[in-house]
C-alpha cells in the first residue's frame, strides 16, 4: 500500500448543501452549551468531573481501561497492579495535557511547537515513551492488524520525507477562515489524523484539538468541550468516516458525522452540567447545614474537583487545618454523605469519596 497523500485545504469538494441542516443544528447546540459556561461562577470546578472524563473516554479509545473512579483512587494512594498503573498513569497525562492546552490558548494561535509539546507530556514515563516523545515521526509508520506488514495495512499516512509540508499547511488552515467554524473543525481533526505526524499518540492530539480550535474561532468562551463520550459510544462508525476520507475521499460524510456528534455531545454535556451545577447548589446548603464552618464552601469545591480523596488532600486543596478537616469530614461521614472506599490502618490514611457526584456522572452515561 502506498503512503497516503492527503487534500489540500481548503477542502472544495463539500457538499455544502447537504451539510446545511446539521450545520445549523450543531451550531446552535454549541451557542446553548456555551451559554452555560459563560453562567458559572467556577467553571474550574463544575468543568473538572467532564475534564476527568475526557481524559478517561479519550485513552480508552485507544485501548487503556481504567475508570475514572480509578484514576481518582490511585491518586488518592490506593494500589493497583501493574498494568491498571499504566493505564491510569497514560489518562493522568492525558489530563495534564488537556489542563495545559487550556491555558497555553487562550492568548496565542495553535502552533506545531504547542502540538509538540502536549505530545510530549502525553508520553512522559508512559508505554509510548520510547516512540519520541514531543518529535514528529522520522520513519514511515502504518496502522493495521497487530503485526501486520505495510502492505496488509489498512492506513499508510503520508511519508517522513513529506511530512513537515503537509504540516505547515495544516497549520496554516488553522489561521485561515472557511465555510463554518464546526465544519472546518472537523475537517482539522480528520487532515491531522491522516497526516498521522506522531509514531503514536495521534487520536488522543487529534481530539484535544476539537475544543481549541472551537475557543480559537470564537464558538465557546472557554476551550472546554468534550467529544470523546460520543466518539467512544460509535468508535467503528468513528474510524469507517475517517477511513472513508482515505479510501474515498468522503468528506462530506465525515463532516455529516462530527457535526452529529457535535449536536449530540452538546445536549449531553449541557444536561450533565446541569445536574452537576444543581447538585453543587444543593451539597453546599447540606455541608453548611451539617458543620455550621466558615470552611463549608472551600471543602464543597474540594469535594467536586477531586470526589475521591484523603483527609491530607482535601486539607491541602481547600486550604483549611487538617484538624478542622477532620472534624468536617467524620461529620460527613456521620450523616452519610461520605462513604469510605478504604479504611485507615496503621500510618495508611482512610480513602473517602463523595460517590454522589460520581453516581450522577453514570447516571449520565459518562462513566
Amino acid at each position: 500500500m502506498q503512503p497516503y497523500t492527503p487534500e489540500s485545504l481548503p477542502i472544495n469538494a463539500l457538499d455544502k448543501a447537504a451539510l446545511f441542516t446539521a450545520v445549523g443544528e450543531a451550531n446552535a447546540a454549541l451557542a446553548r452549551y456555551d451559554g452555560l459556561l459563560i453562567g458559572m461562577v467556577n467553571p474550574a470546578v463544575m468543568l473538572s468531573p467532564l475534564t476527568n472524563q475526557e481524559a478517561v473516554l479519550s485513552s480508552k479509545i485507544e485501548g487503556t481501561q481504567a475508570t475514572v473512579e480509578e484514576v481518582l483512587e490511585h491518586e488518592a494512594g490506593q494500589e493497583h497492579d501493574e498494568d491498571k498503573r499504566q493505564d491510569i498513569n497514560e489518562i493522568l497525562n492525558c489530563r495534564q495535557a488537556l489542563i495545559l492546552a487550556k491555558g497555553s490558548v487562550l492568548d496565542r494561535p495553535i502552533r506545531l511547537s504547542l502540538i509538540r509539546e502536549l505530545h510530549r507530556i502525553l508520553m512522559n514515563s508512559v508505554r509510548g515513551e520510547n516512540k519520541e516523545p514531543g518529535q514528529f515521526r522520522k520513519d514511515q509508520n502504518w496502522i493495521g492488524s497487530p503485526g501486520c506488514t505495510i502492505e496488509e495495512a489498512t492506513f499508510v499516512p503520508p511519508s517522513p520525507l513529506q511530512l513537515m509540508d503537509h504540516l505547515n499547511a495544516w497549520e496554516a488552515y488553522l489561521n485561515s477562515e472557511d465555510i463554518d467554524a464546526i465544519v472546518q473543525t472537523a475537517i482539522v481533526h480528520a487532515q491531522f489524523e491522516m497526516i498521522h505526524p506522531f509514531k503514536d499518540g495521534n487520536g488522543r492530539i487529534g481530539r484535544l484539538l476539537i475544543p481549541l480550535f472551537l475557543y480559537r474561532k470564537e464558538r465557546l468562551t472557554s476551550p472546554m468541550f468534550y467529544l470523546s463520550a460520543y466518539l467512544e459510544r460509535n468508535r467503528d462508525e468513528y474510524y469507517a468516516r475517517l477511513r472513508a476520507i482515505s479510501q474515498e475521499a468522503d468528506w462530506s460524510g465525515w463532516c455529516a458525522f462530527f457535526l452529529r456528534a457535535v449536536t449530540a455531545q452538546a445536549k449531553e454535556n449541557g444536561a450533565t452540567l446541569r445536574e452537576i451545577m444543581a447538585l453543587y447548589e444543593v451539597t453546599k446548603v447540606q455541608v453548611r447545614d451539617i458543620t455550621h464552618s466558615p470552611h463549608s464552601a472551600q471543602l464543597v469545591d474540594a469535594l467536586f474537583d477531586r470526589p475521591i480523596f484523603t483527609a491530607a488532600d482535601i486539607a491541602r486543596r481547600a486550604d483549611v487545618p487538617k484538624p478542622t478537616v477532620h472534624k468536617l469530614i467524620k461529620s460527613l461521614l456521620d450523616e452519610g454523605m461520605l462513604d469510605t472506599v478504604r479504611a485507615a490502618s496503621g500510618r495508611r490514611p482512610a480513602i473517602l469519596i463523595f460517590a454522589e457526584l460520581l453516581n450522577t456522572l453514570e447516571r449520565k452515561q459518562l462513566v
